[in-house]
């Protein structure tokens, strides 16, 4: 991952969108620009920001979901004009090569259970363990005498999964040892829902509009203030995508990203529960920090006999 803040971000910081922002009278569509990529980018701001972009410029957005993966991979195959991610790209795989990443939110990975499960907290040691498989009941977690099910994502490059393997293992090839794997966040929340003795995790954009009970982790909420500040531990932006070599859309696909951080599009972000990047722009250097103590007790853990 890199935490560098794109120079395009810095100029739009004081970017004054064009008078078209401040009308209210909604213009008929006049072009249509194609969306795919994550649900929780989908839920985190898409929707609102592309209504709301609708009414002003009258340009209209097919939103389509199927994860991080295909919000950077279907930008860089021209099938779709512009995408969302909730990862940085991979280095070294030729379908995500010169995509750019602009990062217009900030998220939180979170841990879900059932809302009847008494337990509230989780250590970021037990996570690991949990997910190592080396804690399989609830009671050692302070909980019911009851089997886990660990609920993950199916494998090793979704949004939630690559950046949960490399915020607490540093290792994007960890294993986890799951019970149930599902295809995308929004199943996996599903299931979080119903299922009793069920833990999972996803990002607190999608997840916060779910019936679930969100634990504290290490005694923090993933609450707004929490998330802004750099108080809650597993945090990571969240991306608009697009493919600008030769792209005729590239202009409108600029002037929405520049809505997007605008005030009026900060406005619609924050409304959401949602963290504007530029409102927090300081979190990449304490991201960074953040890397570091992974990469640490990695190195820590090899080293054990």
């Amino acid at each position: 991952m890199r935490a560098l803040i794109p120079i395009l971000v810095l100029f739009l910081a004081g970017h004054t969108l064009p008078a078209a922002e401040a009308t209210s009278e909604p213009q008929s569509p006049k072009e249509t620009l194609r969306w795919a990529g994550c649900g929780i980018t989908k839920k985190a701001f898409m929707k609102e920001l592309a209504t709301a972009y609708e009414k002003i410029y009258g340009v209209h957005f097919q939103l389509e979901g199927g994860g991080a993966t295909k919000g950077i991979r279907r930008v860089h195959n021209r099938e779709v004009d512009i995408g969302g991610s909730c990862r940085n790209k991979i280095p070294g795989i030729p379908e995500e090569r010169g995509v750019r990443m602009s990062p217009v939110a900030w998220d939180a990975l979170v841990v879900m259970v059932h809302p009847d499960n008494p337990v509230s907290d989780i250590t970021l040691d037990q996570l690991k363990a949990l997910y190592e498989g080396k804690i399989t009941n609830w009671k050692e977690l302070g909980g019911r005498d009851a089997p886990i099910e660990l609920l993950v994502r199916k494998g090793k490059i979704s949004g939630v999964g690559r950046t949960l393997r490399e915020l607490v293992w540093a290792d994007p090839d960890q294993e986890f040892k799951g019970s149930t794997e599902y295809p995308s966040s929004g199943p996996l929340e599903k299931a979080v829902e119903t299922h009793p003795n069920a833990i999972g995790v996803s990002g607190i954009s999608s997840a916060r509009k779910r019936q679930v009970k969100l634990l504290t982790l290490e005694g923090k909420a993933p609450t707004y203030d929490n998330i802004k500040n750099g108080h809650y531990l597993l945090y990571r932006p969240l991306y608009i995508t697009y493919y600008p070599r030769n792209n005729p859309k590239l202009k409108e696909i600029k002037r929405f990203i520049a809505f997007a951080h605008s005030t009026e599009g900060r406005r619609i972000i924050r409304s959401q529960g949602v963290v504007p990047y530029l409102d927090a722009t300081g979190l990449t250097s304490r991201q960074r920090e953040q890397w570091k103590i992974a990469r640490k007790v990695a190195r820590d853990k090899n080293s054990k006999p």
